[in-house]
């Protein structure tokens, strides 16, 4: 899946990595001191007092020198370090530190003019008098893996929020408790920082190794580093809007727009098109609301406290501009014209859907829904077969044809059933009169009341027999005693500037009593007219008459052992120097990794799949499951990593480098554990749907 040649060597973005969805700034803190090292049981939170000396280099990055063997002052740190490639890594800055086991050198690298180590080692540290630096793809092999390894490879970090400094290792480094020691030792005699120094691992198997360090190596834990973050950037940003403060258990019976800048006390499982979204909680990245906010590049941001906090509740219910930056943020009071002015220049580009294909009345099996044929790219099939099928089904059928991926068996109706059932019904008329009355246009109360009951009237309308009688064959022909899974399938999702991620609601039925069927496939196409999903459209100019609903049908899963969601490529590294999957996974089927229940969290971690050592970096556990335990076994997070690379590298042909896509690519990738019909009795792996991932919005 990722190229051999990682570049391997960022350290220090990707030490950020294990705090991934703990992101944070400095908001006030000192440079003088912090938290006291204490071994490896953590930090005791007592300052220690550091002592700088005299300063040693002129000028910043490229003005700097390409490296020193010391750091007497915070000014020569900072001149040598870098800030992370990702805006995704706030509040720290980074100097890569390279220590010679063949002469016992040292060197802190300029680390804005060599962004790996290798770049540095090669051009400085090979030939002459020192044994010849090889290519990256040996040196990558050697230096990060082999016990005989020439150099011990490392970054020291600065935490602005908890004050900390740390040395750390690339979570994939093989170093041994010596080799940690010596380095450790090394940067901490040469650094003005020295006694403040602590070693941070940043994964599972550093840990095991930090177990063994000398009680003179202080090792700070995960848990302690980003105890004490305070602010989460995660769609970066600026906006005009004004400040709305709301409980999140609220939202269902308030009113927000997209001139609302929402400040809740939780994550909601969903919001409405608003300006920008600051919560006291923190979000996963995969959160549905962050996803939202992807999407519609809207700022997002985790501020824990933020229902106290002095400068939000000055400026409750006025007009400001909120920024969300990479290491900071800010609000100011702007003007209603400001505002007006900003709005319309900032207006979404309108998003025209694919014309839907209503000749297409065959209920077919998943893998000929997206047909490949010579000459066709990937893409062109998948954008042709959602004009009949939808995008959920239209790529679900690309899974189902390739090797390494799990999929249920499952079918698809085409849209031609949607429409016939509204125009059978007169309720297509309905829409009509509904989008032309002005009343409706204007208040919000009044559409989520008409669009209610517009869906309570698509629940109880007839639906056509002749389609009753061909979805009932099939489903005693292909899926006897099996309750089925319908499941949205739309041409107004996982679209260009459109992926409308959560917009529609599947729904489940059981052919032993068919009208539960029925209302499953009527609650499905219903969904369409939700009050959300409607103002969604709405937001993006989207003409409502050109939506329909195919659906994908696959038997359901009525106790999974786990469910999930992931995304194919590092979503807080777009520069590709460190490829991982990301993964979000929950015990059992009752609480959901997108919609969590209040105060519920997930397992969450980076896996490095492409890597020799396949390291796995937590940044979060599920609390459904005993302490220490994990919600999948090893064997099934590697069985996940292998469908994850298969689909990775399968729809690169329409999304990412195979179809000429230069910039970040990954696939975000709904799964579930379970033991249905599975021989061995265990739980595996059934990937449930596949659609292209929104990157970050730039800052």
């Amino acid at each position: 899946m990722f190229r051999t040649d990682s570049l391997k060597g960022n350290v220090a973005h990707l030490l950020n990595l294990a705090g991934a969805f703990v992101l944070f700034t400095c908001m006030g803190c000192g440079e003088d001191s912090s938290p006291a090292p204490t071994g490896s049981g953590g930090s005791s939170g007592a300052p220690v007092t550091i002592t700088e000396g005299e300063c040693e280099i002129e000028g910043t990055g490229e003005d700097a020198p390409d490296s020193v063997q010391s750091l007497p002052c915070k000014a020569d740190f900072d001149a040598m370090a870098s800030e992370p490639l990702d805006a995704s890594l706030p509040g720290a800055r980074s100097a890569k530190v390279v220590l010679d086991q063949y002469d016992g050198s040292l060197y802190f690298q300029n680390s804005t003019r060599y962004a790996i180590h290798y770049e540095f080692v090669s051009a400085h540290l090979s030939g002459g008098d020192l044994p010849l630096v090889t290519e990256l793809a040996s040196f990558e092999a050697t230096e990060y893996y082999r016990p005989d390894r020439r150099f011990v490879l490392g970054a020291v970090s600065y935490y602005e929020a908890p004050g900390v400094w740390a040395l750390e290792l690339s979570p994939y480094d093989t170093a041994s408790p010596e080799m940690i020691t010596s380095l450790y030792e090394a940067v901490a005699k040469v650094s003005y920082f020295g006694p403040a120094l602590q070693f941070h691992p940043t994964s599972e198997a550093i840990e095991r190794v930090a177990e063994k360090l000398d009680s003179k190596v202080q090792v700070i834990p995960t848990r302690d580093l980003y105890g004490k973050i305070v602010y989460q950037p995660l769609t970066l940003g600026s906006t005009i809007g004004r400040i709305h403060f709301a409980k999140a258990a609220e939202l269902e019976d308030i009113y927000l727009g997209y001139q609302d800048i929402a400040v809740l006390d939780e994550a909601p499982n969903d919001i409405a098109v608003v300006a920008g979204l600051i919560t006291e909680q923190f979000q996963t990245p995969l959160s549905h609301v962050n996803v939202l906010s992807q999407n519609r590049h809207t700022p997002n941001m985790g501020l824990r406290g933020a229902f106290e906090d002095e400068k939000l509740r000055a400026l409750d219910g006025k007009w400001v501009r909120l920024t969300v930056g990479s290491t900071d943020w800010s609000v100011n009071e702007v003007t209603a014209e400001e505002a007006l002015e900003f709005w319309e220049s900032n207006k979404p580009t309108p998003v025209v859907l694919p014309a839907l294909n209503l000749e297409e009345k065959r209920l077919l099996p998943i893998e000929e829904v997206t047909p490949e044929a010579a000459g066709v790219s990937l893409r062109d099939a998948i954008k042709e077969s959602v004009r009949a099928w939808g995008g959920k089904a239209a790529q679900y059928s690309i899974l189902a044809k390739t090797e390494g991926v799990p999929t249920p068996q499952a079918f698809g109706i085409p849209v031609f059933y949607y429409n016939q059932f509204m125009a059978q019904n007169g309720l297509f008329e309905r829409v009509d009169a509904l989008l032309e009355d002005e009343t409706f246009a204007a208040d919000p109360a009044r559409r989520e009341a008409e669009l209610a009951e517009l869906r309570a009237d698509m629940l109880a309308a007839p639906v056509d027999e002749d389609f009753q009688a061909l979805l009932e064959a099939k489903l005693a022909a292909d899926f006897p005693d099996l309750t089925m899974r319908f499941r949205t399938s739309t041409n107004s999702e996982d679209l260009d500037g459109f992926p409308c991620a959560g917009c529609y609601e599947s729904q489940t039925g059981d052919p032993a009593n068919w009208e539960s069927v029925l209302d499953a496939v009527r609650g499905a196409w219903s969904s369409i007219w939700l009050f959300r999903t409607f103002e969604e459209r709405s937001y993006y100019g989207i003409d409502h008459h050109s939506v329909g609903m195919a659906l994908l049908v696959h038997h359901n899963f009525p106790a999974e052992e786990a469910n999930g969601v992931a995304v194919t490529n590092n979503p807080f590294d777009p520069s590709g120097i460190e490829p991982a999957f990301y993964v979000n996974v929950q015990w059992g089927g009752q609480a959901e990794v997108v919609h969590p229940p209040a105060g519920v969290t997930s397992d969450s971690f980076l896996y490095y799949f492409s890597n020799p050592n396949q390291p796995v970096t937590f940044f979060g556990h599920s609390n459904l499951i005993p302490d220490g335990e994990t919600v999948l076994t090893s064997a099934q997070t590697y069985e996940l990593g292998v469908a994850l690379d298969a689909i990775h590298t399968r729809f690169s042909a329409a999304y990412g480098p195979k179809a000429g896509n230069k910039s970040w690519y990954g696939m975000d990738v709904e799964f579930k554990f379970d033991d249905m019909d599975q021989a061995d009795g265990k739980p595996h792996l059934f990937i449930k749907q596949a659609r292209p991932y929104p990157a970050r919005a730039a800052e």
